[in-house]
C-alpha cells in the first residue's frame, strides 16, 4: 500500500442531504418540511407537545419522590465475594476495604460507600470494614470466622442557628425513653 492508495471505508462518509434544489429530488422547494405554519420555521423543537392532545409524560401515573437525605450504597453479596476469592479477582487479605472492592470491579463508586448483604453461602475467614451490613451478613462471616466492622454514620443535618431540628430532638427524646422503659422493665 502506498500513501496515494489510502482511502476511508466504504460507508465511512455520508454526503449530507441537500434540500431545495429540485422537487424531483423529493426535497425541493419547502424542503420536507411542509407549508408555512411554526414547524417550517427554523428553531422549532417543541419537546413533548403532542398537539393539544395530553402528553406521554402526563398521561403516565407518577410514583414515589427522589429523598435528598436518603443513603445511597454501593450494594453486594457474599456469594460475588467468595466468587471474586475464588476466582482469584480479590485477595483474601487480612482485612477487606470498600476500595479493595472497587479494585477488584466488584462494586461501583457510590456517595456512602459499601454495603453488604447476606445473600449465598461465604466460608473465608476474612475482616471487613465497610460502611454497612446486613445482618444475615455479619451473621454469615462471624460463622465463617470473620468480623465487621462498620464505619457509616448518618449526618446529622443542622437549621440555620446550628442545631438539630424539631424532628430530630423529638426522636431523640423518644429513643432515650424507650430505653429508660426497657431497662426499668428488665
Amino acid at each position: 500500500m502506498k500513501l496515494n492508495q489510502i482511502q476511508d471505508n466504504q460507508g465511512a462518509r455520508h454526503s449530507k442531504t441537500r434540500v431545495g434544489r429540485g422537487s424531483s429530488s423529493g426535497l425541493g422547494k419547502t424542503c420536507g418540511k411542509g407549508v408555512k405554519g411554526q414547524h417550517a420555521r427554523a428553531g422549532v423543537a417543541v419537546n413533548g407537545f403532542e398537539g393539544g392532545q395530553m402528553p406521554l409524560y402526563m398521561r403516565i401515573p407518577k410514583r414515589g419522590f427522589n429523598n435528598l437525605f436518603g443513603s445511597d450504597f454501593a450494594i453486594i453479596n457474599l456469594n460475588r465475594i467468595q466468587a471474586a476469592l475464588d476466582r482469584g479477582l480479590l485477595k483474601g487479605k487480612d482485612t477487606i476495604t470498600d476500595a479493595d472492592l472497587r479494585e477488584a470491579g466488584l462494586v461501583r463508586s457510590a456517595r456512602d460507600g459499601v454495603r453488604l448483604l447476606g445473600k449465598g453461602g461465604f466460608k473465608t475467614k476474612l475482616s471487613f470494614q465497610v460502611a454497612g451490613a446486613s445482618a444475615s451478613a455479619i451473621e454469615a462471616v462471624k460463622a465463617a470466622g470473620g468480623s465487621v466492622t462498620t464505619t457509616f454514620k448518618k449526618t446529622v443535618h443542622l437549621n440555620k442557628k446550628g442545631t438539630p431540628g424539631k424532628r430530630l430532638v423529638r426522636r431523640q427524646k423518644a429513643a432515650e425513653k424507650r430505653a429508660a422503659a426497657l431497662a426499668a422493665a428488665g
